[in-house]
């Protein structure tokens, strides 16, 4: 019976970086992973695959729409769906070929199989029987669907089938206006396919900045995406290989029915939990289905913790990324930590959407007075040569002490730099301060620094 200090459970980016972290601390550690591949969904079925479709779009979109303003002359470009697949593919084992070698470089064991947890201190898996002083829960999240309706991956779909269609769509129905259903539409609005967007509350985006919600749901309308809101799913059938969807507008109390070729159910996700046994071990969780932790990401059962997906929280890789560090470092003895308030979203259409802190409605909320600086990328002179000035940088900061409270971002790059503002916001950074440290130009990142001057006496450029 092999015997380690750490085994985690998962090996998405809360797991595998959480197994590297303890192993580099001087733990003995092992992962256990059921698919043929490490990495989880982000890295097999999310992130990774999504941004390579994403980027791969994109580049048609430019050549259609910019290439000839720059007298790059590239007539009628057209897509092969099942070379684009393959890129895509190729991404993905780069990305899982690099962990296999990482667990090799740390003397991490691979575990293949699904596991459970039959007592304390113990790991099934299969027949066999492995023992640790300490395991990691990191199963990660799996898409949740709504009630009556069936997923079959081919015509009604989650994000994992809109990854890997057998063709491109003429029209998709999208159900849920969030960062997935969101992301996935552009990928197909792109590539010519007719989308349309059915969200039950009337914005999409839950819980973003309201400013950046109407100007992001603005440019994508301009992008061809049809929004309905405010509007209730009831059910969605399936005849001929052609979707309908019913749904009723909660306003008007009327019901409707749109047909499609494919319905991308993009609902949100849940933990993914079945199969570890937490109920026999009596694993405390909370009324959303989470596992409940402490401050040290411990469960109520001595010995078994959990990070990413699995607790509360927002699903971020990122997120999950940081608890496997803080889990792993508390684990050897150090002081392990997150700050929960810096912890940045990004959304990556284009243009991207990236926020970090307060928003602006939140801040009214709590009545802290606060400043607001802003700056158009219209005024950024790479951005304006780039076919990239829409959108704009908010950074909010608070009226007596200059103290940056949030910011969000919508333009060109804005998942990256939203972090130099991550960075500032870490070390307790004013606006001012930002706003002193020189920018290259011509950066985009210097719309960054105008919001930051636009806090104080005012940005140089608008």
């Amino acid at each position: 019976m092999a015997s380690y200090d750490v085994i985690v459970i998962g090996s998405g980016p809360g797991g595998y970086v959480s197994a590297i972290r303890c192993a580099q601390l001087g733990l003995k550690t092992a992962c256990v992973e059921g698919r043929d591949t490490l990495g989880g969904t982000c890295l097999n079925v999310g992130c990774i695959p999504s941004k390579a479709l994403l980027h791969a779009s994109h580049q048609l979109h430019e050549a259609q729409h910019n290439f000839a303003k720059m007298g790059l002359i590239a007539d009628n470009p057209s897509v092969d769906w099942n070379k684009m697949q393959g890129y895509k593919s190729e991404v993905i084992e780069g990305n899982t070929k690099g962990i296999e070698f990482l667990f090799k470089k740390n003397k991490i064991d691979w575990l293949k199989g699904w596991a459970s947890i039959p007592s304390v201190g113990e790991i099934l898996i299969g027949d066999e029987t492995y023992t640790a002083k300490h395991i990691i829960i990191a199963s990660g999240s799996e898409p949740s669907a709504l009630p009556g309706i069936k997923i079959d991956e081919k015509i009604v779909v989650t994000s994992t089938g809109a990854l890997a269609l057998d063709k491109i769509p003429a029209k998709m129905i999208v159900i849920g206006a969030g960062v997935i259903g969101l992301e996935l539409g552009s990928v197909y609005a792109r590539l010519g396919t007719e989308v349309e967007v059915i969200e039950f509350l009337d914005e999409i985006t839950p819980g973003m900045d309201a400013e950046i919600q109407k100007n992001f749901k603005r440019i994508l309308k301009k992008q061809g995406l049809k929004f309905t809101m405010g509007s209730a799913v009831k059910s969605v059938s399936v005849k001929n290989k052609t979707a309908s969807v019913t749904y009723v507008n909660q306003k008007k109390d009327t019901e409707h029915q749109v047909d499609a070729d494919v319905v991308l159910v993009a609902t949100g996700r849940k933990p993914f939990l079945d199969g570890l046994g937490l109920e026999a071990l009596g694993i405390t969780l909370t009324d959303g289905g989470q596992i409940k932790t402490d401050s040290n990401y411990s469960t109520n059962i001595t010995g078994v913790y959990a990070i990413g997906d699995a607790i509360s929280g927002p699903m971020l890789a990122h997120k999950a990324e940081d608890e496997g560090m803080a889990v792993a470092e508390i684990l050897a003895g150090q002081a392990g930590h997150v700050n929960y308030g810096v912890i940045p979203g990004v959304i990556y259409t284009h243009p991207e959407v990236a926020s970090v802190g307060l928003t602006e409605e939140q801040l009214k909320e709590t009545g802290n007075e606060f400043k607001v600086g802003k700056f158009s990328f219209m005024g950024n002179g790479r951005a304006k040569a780039n076919f990239a000035g829409e959108g704009f940088v908010k950074i909010l900061a608070d009226a007596a002490t200059d103290r940056i409270l949030g910011a969000h971002i919508i333009g060109p790059m804005a998942g990256d730099l939203v972090h130099e503002i991550c960075v500032a916001m870490e070390f307790g950074a004013a606006a001012e301060d930002l706003a002193r440290t020189c920018h290259a130009h011509p950066t985009y990142s210097e719309a960054v620094r105008e919001a930051a001057l636009a806090c104080g006496s005012g940005a140089i450029h608008s």
